[in-house]
């Protein structure tokens, strides 16, 4: 805090921007921080700056990191504005990066604006295909699914408060899988009134659990893994003992409809079980002892792998943080079913992944660590590790990503066998200005082509450099 306190800091945008996350008018906000709301309407606008004291009330208030607070540009924000402003249509103005870098800074919701315009305009673009493919039935113009991806990004996919009853909740029930487990069903049965029964598949019809209500009875389908049927048991309880803190959550977030609404409320409620399961302060403690080796953490909390990388992207608490992990999961034909950005991610937010990624691999060995040192086009480097696994209780694999910058690298123990020169890779190939590389599926859209009669160069679709 000492930086903070040596210089005036104007930080109303971000200010702003916090109270409308946390679903507060500015008097409701001021009467919280002991300020007048005409005080906190000019640190909002940048007519006084954000004393040490300030700073301090807001954290201790709020839980939120200083340092992330005060840091810098929004990276998230200026990554995704670098992006859209290299689509062809506006190319040509040549924005400079610093103009990036300060509408992010100083204007989040000017970002945020023009994120939300571009994704219209990609729906705009695929509108042809999708009319095509679904005849004359219109096509959704905004998706719940990336409302929610961009809220849960924008609180790093972390819940604090929620994180705080479940790990007490947990203490309370017992230590280990085993212990844990028992305690769910215990508490279930005394508390709420519920039994947990394993059925056949032909009991729920292709469904893998189900509660009724009437019978106060959860159903597990017999078919899913050990974890998973644990998993669902943490759903159910967190579901009856959070219930009204996965609402207000769910009510602070704003969804814009009842889609949304629902998809928030499985987000925040699968975010609890996996609190209670794997509660923060030992499931931090173990991932940083071990390097972060997902292996053992799944089989120390009875999770499964992905249950323990998700769980390793949400480690936020303030004075407590983990590594910022990005997550991504993959099928076999590249498309992403679970995206969680960290603070930086080499993958266009827009687009697809790059294929010298080759995160595909995992496919062709499942169960092995495919780890990679990459290096994106602004010489940000990251370390990844995928792993193909099978699906829950269904035919086939996904693959699921985690990495992180390569300064994290020494806190993570695939990293150790990693050479030392990485791979080049870019966005998508559509966004991407490598030259000359060999791997391109699409020339991309900032470039004219230039291609020549008596000649085949490496790369499939050469373009000019300028």
């Amino acid at each position: 805090m000492t930086g903070a306190a040596d210089r005036k800091l104007y930080l109303g945008p971000r200010l702003r921007v916090l109270r409308r996350e946390l679903g507060l008018n500015q008097t409701r906000m001021a009467e919280e921080l002991g300020v007048s709301p005409s005080y906190l309407n000019h640190l909002e606008r940048n007519q006084r700056p954000l004393t040490a004291q300030m700073l301090l009330r807001l954290a201790g208030t709020y839980d939120i990191d200083m340092r992330d607070f005060v840091a810098g540009a929004n990276e998230a924000a200026a990554s995704d504005l670098h992006e859209i402003f290299a689509d062809g249509l506006v190319r040509d103005i040549g924005i400079p990066r610093h103009e990036v870098m300060e509408v992010a800074e100083n204007y989040p919701s000017v970002a945020e604006a023009v994120t939300r315009l571009y994704r219209a305009l990609t729906d705009l673009r695929r509108m042809p295909e999708r009319m095509e493919q679904l005849g004359s039935a219109p096509s959704p113009m905004a998706s719940p699914l990336d409302w929610l991806r961009e809220y849960l990004d924008g609180r790093r996919n972390h819940f604090s408060e929620l994180d705080g009853l479940a790990e007490t909740l947990s203490q309370e029930l017992g230590q280990g899988p085993e212990a844990l487990h028992a305690g769910m069903l215990k508490r279930l049965d005394e508390r709420h009134g519920v039994a947990v029964r394993v059925v056949p598949d032909d009991v729920l019809a292709g469904t893998l659990r189900h509660y009724d209500f009437h019978r106060r009875r959860l159903m597990l389908a017999e078919r899913l893994p050990p974890a998973s049927r644990l998993f669902g048991v943490a759903y159910q309880l967190a579901l009856l003992t959070l219930g009204e803190a996965i609402t207000e959550a769910v009510q602070r977030a704003g969804p814009p409809d009842e889609e949304a609404a629902a998809l928030a409320r499985v987000a925040i409620a699968n975010y609890a079980a996996a609190a209670i399961l794997m509660p923060y302060a030992p499931f931090a403690e173990a991932a940083k002892a071990s390097r972060h080796d997902i292996d053992l953490l799944a089989a120390r909390f009875g999770v499964s792998y992905e249950q323990a990388a998700h769980r390793l992207t949400t480690l936020g608490r303030q004075g407590a943080r983990g590594v910022p992990f990005f997550l991504l999961k993959l099928d076999a034909a590249g498309n992403v079913s679970k995206r969680y950005a960290g603070e930086t991610m080499p993958i266009a937010r827009f687009g697809g992944g790059c294929p010298r990624w080759g995160v595909q691999r995992a496919f062709r060995l499942p169960g092995e660590t495919i780890a990679a040192l990459v290096e994106a086009p602004d010489e940000v480097r990251y370390v990844s590790f995928a792993r193909a696994v099978p699906r829950t209780a269904a035919p086939g694999l996904v693959t699921i990503v985690l990495g992180c910058e390569a300064k994290h690298a020494d806190q993570i123990a695939y990293a150790d066998a990693l050479s030392a020169t990485p791979i080049p890779i870019g966005p998508a190939c559509h966004l991407c200005e490598r030259p000359d590389c060999p791997e391109r599926a699409l020339p991309p859209v900032t470039r004219a082509m230039d291609l020549h009669p008596y000649q085949r160069p490496a790369s499939p679709y050469p373009f000019r450099a300028t």
